[in-house]
């Protein structure tokens, strides 16, 4: 016979882990949206610390500088165009009856 207390009860729900195998899952819309942010926030850093390199007179490549300055400007261009596909999205769907 099974034992049919509570503690065991309680016991099995808290390790469900250990019954079954966890699921992998694929990346969600808001892991890739927070990778998007994370490497626009790196590239601006990048081009932050491009200025900073070139104003002081530590890097005389004006070139590379510019092209760390393109990225961070490509990249913010994305993610703000993304913020607005979203917003205009969630828009349509406020105004949608149901």
């Amino acid at each position: 016979m099974k034992d049919i207390t509570m503690i065991s009860h309680l016991n099995s729900l808290a390790t469900p882990s250990l019954t079954r195998p966890a699921e992998k899952t694929a990346p969600g819309f808001t892991d890739m949206l927070a990778s998007a942010i994370s490497e626009t926030n790196k590239k601006q850093v990048e081009a932050d610390r491009a200025i900073e390199k070139l104003s002081s007179g530590e890097e005389k490549n004006i070139h590379e500088a510019m092209i760390t300055l393109e990225k961070a400007d490509i990249s913010m261009r994305l993610l703000v165009q993304m913020r607005n596909k979203v917003v205009e999205a969630y828009q349509e769907m406020m105004r949608m009856q149901v």
